[in-house]
């Protein structure tokens, strides 16, 4: 059964200057600008834990906050053990350190504290962590081959794995994949609103968009209640996937396929970007199918026009087309850009199961 979504309690309090209303107004200036509700709702959680930890030491409005306090609230942090003895990761730290200083500065622009104590707080330095496994092509091709095709969910699913291969797509965007963001004829698709609500078109192999191609066609038809809402997978009721569901079914076929590796969604995503560097595509090109920004200078690039795009892909990606080309190893002069690549990939895995 898919996991329940995690809820959204809003701090409770009625005096206007107190923790909790002011946090209510900063919650909903952060919906006014459009920021998306998963920001929301984490950073209500991070918010609710601070100002429970205010209280408890007689801190009930933000304006008796101080720097101090919150290089307290920081070591708190720091030396917090969840239940099973582990630590806060130094980047959920961090995260929940930003979410606070992001509050007060908020405060100080809408008056309602005479300065920012969070203004020169120093954030823990964030470990740049490599990712725990990355599949080779023999590996991916015995994670394909998992799902059982006389089954009509066992098809679905090996479309899913395709897709996953093939365009590097984070589970939320597989999850919300629309009918209508499917090229066929152009061999591209469409994320709509995908991380900071930014679209983006990226290729499709033809040997995932054979298998997508084959699940439309023979199970989603059985699968479909009407009004239909346009999702590509569907479950056994009709409904979208749940991203839950999507990470454990997907972790059950890395598993299973014996490959001694550990991983779900994420890995395909970091094997699908790994396996384009080794092919030699240039980096700049990988980020644009991931879509993030340049990792070392985190600047927005040019965008590169899709066509490029695709040729880049199906020239350097091992499943872009219906016949495996020839691996290549390696070479020195990507080795500098493969190493940036992955550990900007885990940080992003880690900042996904953070959320």
């Amino acid at each position: 059964m898919p996991k329940a979504k995690r809820p959204l309690r809003l701090p409770e309090g009625d005096d206007p200057a107190g923790m909790a209303a002011l946090t209510r107004d900063f919650l909903e200036w952060m919906r006014s600008r459009n920021y998306s509700e998963a920001t929301v709702v984490n950073r209500t959680a991070y918010l609710r834990r601070f100002a429970a930890w205010c209280a408890d030491r007689g801190v009930t409005q933000p304006r008796e906050v101080t720097r101090p306090i919150l290089e307290r609230y920081q070591r708190y942090l720091y030396h917090y053990r969840r239940p099973s003895g582990e630590p806060i990761s130094f980047r959920s730290q961090a995260v929940q350190i930003t979410a606070v200083r992001t509050f007060f500065r908020y405060l100080t622009r809408a008056n309602h504290v005479l300065y920012n104590p969070g203004s020169d707080l120093e954030l823990p330095r964030v470990e740049r962590r490599l990712p725990r496994a990355i599949l080779t092509i023999s590996e991916v091709e015995r994670v394909l081959a998992q799902p059982d095709l006389k089954d009509a969910y066992g098809l679905r699913d090996r479309a899913i794995l395709e897709v996953l291969y093939s365009s590097g797509l984070r589970r939320k965007e597989i999850v919300g994949l629309s009918l209508y963001d499917l090229d066929h004829e152009r061999g591209t698709l469409m994320v709509r609103q995908g991380k900071g609500k930014k679209d983006r078109m990226v290729p499709i192999g033809a040997r995932a968009l054979a298998w997508v191609e084959k699940y439309l066609a023979e199970v989603r038809p059985s699968l479909v209640i009407e009004p239909d809402r346009g999702y590509v997978f569907l479950t056994m009721y009709g409904d979208p996937l749940s991203v839950s569901w999507l990470t454990d079914r997907v972790r059950e076929y890395v598993e299973e396929s014996g490959v001694g590796k550990k991983g779900s969604c994420h890995l395909f995503r970091h094997t699908m970007a790994t396996l384009m560097l080794e092919g030699g595509a240039d980096l700049r090109f990988i980020q644009e199918m991931l879509g993030h920004a340049d990792p070392k200078t985190t600047q927005v690039y040019t965008l590169v026009s899709i066509k490029k795009l695709q040729a880049v892909h199906a020239a350097t990606h091992p499943g872009a087309s219906l016949e495996r080309p020839p691996t290549t190893p390696l070479e020195a002069t990507h080795e500098a850009d493969h190493h940036l690549l992955v550990a900007t990939l885990a940080a992003e895995a880690a900042e996904d199961e953070e959320g």
